[in-house]
């Protein structure tokens, strides 16, 4: 697995840090994204979205690559009585994320992660069925796969959506995303052959406070943006 390097603005300098600006909305982000992704070569790219916050995002990206657009099915798992705290995530393909210290540190046992899995789990399939029906995901062996969400706090469900991705034998995993946090980028690089980030705030609180508009992305933009960017071919069961 790559280790990636510094997060990257497109033009092999730093990504910037302190010098942020807010976006109008996730279609503006993606724009900002697509140019710094402009280098990639895009005749064997397939972009993954994290619903669904992430796909108008990656439907710009993969406009501008002329490129197939996914979702990867992957849910964060929310600590008991304080699902907004995130202790994990899941993904499909079978991987699940802990935050050990932040299960510790609440005194999480085991049956509790496990009833909270099975609820979103639950709520996975159900979104992966409205979005790609019974189709699972592509091969991507010969193929650079870029993961997009909209941004990047903690990094815990774009670590699983990449290891998801990982699974499908790409021969690169590239992490995109407009905002991040620097903690959550420094627990993924690890993860990715490449981070691409339009700007990385010294003052971070939460991916919304980034976008004038942050409003909720639903189920059906979702299925219309897949619909118009067109599905990757050489799908597995």
């Amino acid at each position: 697995m790559g280790r990636g390097p510094d997060p990257r603005d497109g033009d092999g300098a730093p990504a910037p840090r302190g010098r942020a600006r807010m976006f109008e909305d996730r279609a503006e982000a993606g724009r900002a994204l697509a140019a710094r992704l402009d280098r990639v070569d895009d005749g064997a790219v397939v972009v993954f979205a994290l619903p669904r916050g992430g796909v108008p995002v990656a439907a710009e990206i993969a406009r501008a690559l002329g490129a197939p657009m996914d979702v990867i099915g992957v849910r964060k798992l929310g600590a008991p009585g304080q699902p907004q705290l995130a202790m994990g995530a899941i993904a499909e393909n079978g991987i699940r994320e802990v935050d050990d210290r932040t299960v510790q540190m609440l005194g999480i046992v085991d049956a509790a992660i496990d009833e909270v899995e099975a609820r979103e789990r639950e709520e996975l399939q159900r979104r992966l069925s409205a979005y790609r029906g019974d189709r699972g995901l592509p091969d991507l062996h010969g193929r650079t796969a870029i993961v997009v969400d909209d941004g990047l706090a903690t990094g815990s469900t774009a670590r699983a959506a990449c290891r998801a991705v990982r699974q499908q034998g790409p021969d690169q995993v590239i992490l995109a995303v407009p905002v991040a946090s620097s903690q959550g980028l420094d627990a993924l690089r690890a993860e990715v052959d490449e981070v691409v980030v339009v700007q990385t705030p010294e003052e971070f609180i939460s991916v919304g406070q980034w976008y004038h508009d942050f409003g909720q992305t639903t189920d059906d933009e979702v299925v219309a943006l897949l619909a118009e960017i067109g599905a990757p071919k050489g799908r597995t069961s």
